[in-house]
């Protein structure tokens, strides 16, 4: 229980009383999925009641933003100012990690955010959609923290380090319970399997671009994977 704790402390701007210190989590980085239920529940419980697509689809989003206190959507930002910076690898890390806001994070926050919301509003159920989405990004993180080499020390290199490759195993068992939704199975297979394809992907272009994983990547794995999900379920 210490570790969900932790975890949902990390993830979760939620009030939950005294920290619980943060290696009971980092131990256990596979279980990211939890957070994903209890974040995406929350908003799939909330917005369960709304009916116009388009004010579930905002308010949902926002809920799930507000829930995570937009630490991964800060990582989104400025994984985005890294991408569009120009130069050498070091020139890139240094627009990744300063504490300013160019127009690649901008961009970066706009374009991910208008798909998931597009995306949301054709999504039926939405609440099952935002759910499966949410757990499914949260699959992504733990897929990113095991497998992706840090470039540098941070919170990310922290939890690589105790991470080992049998994580993925349980991260992955952790999404069954989305194959009870009112989803087709088919549709839950493909989410996981885009879930899977993002994060190689992720991965692959950080190495190419930054020389390894950081934070920023991870929380910017976190949102592209849930926007990804969201195009899936509503083309589907």
């Amino acid at each position: 229980m210490k570790s969900v704790l932790a975890l949902l402390q990390f993830c979760t701007s939620l009030p939950l009383g005294r920290p619980v210190e943060f290696e009971h989590f980092a131990r256990r980085s596979y279980l990211y999925p939890i957070a994903g239920y209890v974040i995406g529940g929350i908003a799939a419980g909330i917005t369960y009641w709304i009916a116009p697509p388009v004010v579930g689809a905002a308010v949902a989003l926002a809920i799930v933003l507000v829930l995570s206190g937009c630490n991964h959507f800060d990582g989104l930002l400025d994984f985005g100012d890294g991408l569009m910076a120009h130069g050498s690898r070091e020139k890139r890390i240094a627009a990744m990690t300063d504490r300013t806001t160019g127009a690649g994070a901008v961009a970066a926050g706009v374009v991910v955010t208008l798909i998931a919301f597009a995306g949301l509003q054709s999504a039926a159920p939405l609440w099952a959609a935002i759910l499966t989405a949410e757990v499914s990004a949260k699959v992504a993180m733990s897929y990113l923290t095991t497998l992706g080499v840090p470039f540098r020390e941070g919170i990310h290199s922290y939890l690589h380090g105790f991470a080992r490759p049998w994580f993925l195993v349980p991260a992955t068992l952790l999404a069954l319970p989305l194959f009870l939704l009112p989803v087709p199975r088919a549709s839950i297979v493909l989410a996981l399997a885009l879930t899977a394809a993002i994060a190689a992907l992720m991965m692959l272009l950080a190495r190419h671009l930054f020389g390894g994983v950081n934070g920023d990547v991870v929380g910017a794995t976190n949102e592209i994977t849930r926007a990804g999900v969201i195009l899936l379920l509503a083309l589907l």
